[in-house]
């Protein structure tokens, strides 16, 4: 049994198991702090610094980082005390002293963390601005964007594909403001241990890694998610769809999905183009005179089961056999199952993923 603490968030008071962070304590009871460099998936990283909020220690106070320091018995929290909003702010405004200000032109526009902090606190300019090196990185990979001016340095990128894709193909490069993250040496992604599975995409707060196919195809807030389930595999990977009009723009995942938390592979996350090639079916063809022809699913369905019924008389139904897909869902693989033994009346039903 895990113990439980008590500790006090803005006047509440708040029970949580021993080891959950003052972010997730908050989090329990509805308070939102904000964050940029927290992604539930990844350890801890206490970079961008906006979550501080204030913790009393006898007769003073202390600033902390809410996501990286462990909830204690009887602790006091502030997440909106003057001193909290006021760093927050100097903070922000320190990291969009090397943003640039695109807004209006960027393809993170409506989804981007930074911008919407920004309008909260009311940061419109920044005292320190000084226009920001990098911009576009050229590769020649057809899945992910880069660009460097845009980058935080949150080091979400580089941790989810560390600590979850386990590829460690991303890493920060140079020191002081010229760091940036990167692939090692320069190379291009295809030259590195990269796998395109698009991870530092998903986790990306700002615009600096999007996916290169959507680029250009619509603001946030003209798409309309569609949930569904991946089909490339068994897992069954929760997924959305981004449409505009009838046209598929982006595959995206949300943190907290069952079974896969937000993440995706390539194939999931990019191999969609399929979906509108001018050389997909989108009607039953039935072979007649030595040519396909196009037919009515009815007419299909006739087909085939005439077909069946007609190898069944003639050689007995052991003499057919149905193959079912780990594409398919758990319904439809029992569905499978079922026509095989019960339609058709044969054990002869195999499935792709059996070992």
């Amino acid at each position: 049994m895990i113990p439980k603490i008590k500790l006090t968030i803005d006047g509440k008071t708040v029970e949580v198991n021993k080891g959950k962070t003052v972010l997730q304590a908050a989090n329990a009871v509805g308070i939102q702090i904000p964050t940029l460099c927290h992604d539930p998936r990844l350890e801890p990283f206490a970079a961008c610094r906006v979550c501080m909020v204030e913790v009393e220690r006898g007769k003073s106070s202390a600033l902390i980082t809410s996501c990286s320091t462990e909830a204690t018995d009887g602790m006091v929290i502030c997440t909106n005390s003057d001193k909290v909003l006021k760093t927050r702010k100097m903070v922000l405004e320190l990291i969009l002293s090397d943003h640039p200000k695109d807004c209006m032109t960027c393809d993170k526009c409506g989804a981007c963390t930074l911008q919407d902090l920004a309008y909260e606190y009311q940061v419109r300019d920044s005292r320190f601005f000084e226009k920001p090196d990098g911009g576009v990185t050229e590769d020649e990979n057809p899945a992910i964007q880069q660009d460097t001016s845009k980058c935080i340095l949150c080091g979400r990128c580089v941790r989810i594909c560390a600590e979850v894709q386990q590829d460690y193909a991303i890493d920060f490069k140079h020191r002081g403001f010229t760091t940036e993250t990167g692939l090692p040496l320069g190379k291009p992604r295809r030259e590195t241990s990269c796998v395109l599975c698009g991870q530092c995409v998903s986790t990306c707060p700002v615009g600096s890694l999007v996916e290169k196919q959507a680029v250009g195809k619509a603001r946030d807030w003209e798409l309309k998610q569609v949930k569904t389930t991946c089909a490339y595999c068994g897992v069954g990977c929760t997924m959305y769809l981004n449409v505009k009009g009838n046209e598929v723009v982006k595959v995206t995942s949300k943190t907290g999905s069952i079974p896969n938390d937000g993440n995706l592979c390539v194939k999931g996350r990019f191999g969609y183009d399929f979906v509108h090639h001018p050389d997909r079916l989108k009607q039953p063809l039935i072979k007649k005179n030595g040519r396909f022809e196009e037919a009515t699913w009815d007419e299909a369905f006739d087909f085939i089961a005439g077909k069946l019924n007609d190898i069944k008389a003639r050689y007995g139904p052991d003499t057919i056999g149905v193959f079912s897909s780990s594409r398919c869902t758990n319904e439809e693989n029992y569905l499978a199952m079922k026509f095989a033994r019960a339609a058709i009346g044969t054990n002869n039903v195999d499935q792709c993923a059996r070992t």
